[in-house]
């Protein structure tokens, strides 16, 4: 796959975490770095859809029972995950 070249700024901890994986992969640094990326940035877009769904929920829930009080701020969610 051709990439562009870009540069980070690694602690040198994060860095030699990250050498020792890549040879204990027989992977390249980048190839890791790309992975750990994807793997990331799709969970930032899943979150930015649950919410999203949430919201439509909400709404259309607001829309279907407009007298019903909204029950969603007296509901313990401690331990759900988000």
């Amino acid at each position: 796959m051709a990439g562009i070249t870009t540069s980070i700024r690694l602690s040198p901890e994060l860095r030699e975490r990250l050498e020792r994986t890549a040879s204990r992969l027989h992977r390249g640094k980048s190839w890791i770095i790309a992975r750990a990326l994807e793997q990331y940035l799709a969970r930032q877009e899943t979150g930015e859809l649950r919410d999203e769904a949430r919201r439509q929920s909400q709404l259309a829930s607001a829309a279907a029972w407009p007298d019903e009080p909204h029950w969603e701020g007296d509901v313990d969610g401690r331990g759900w995950r988000a």
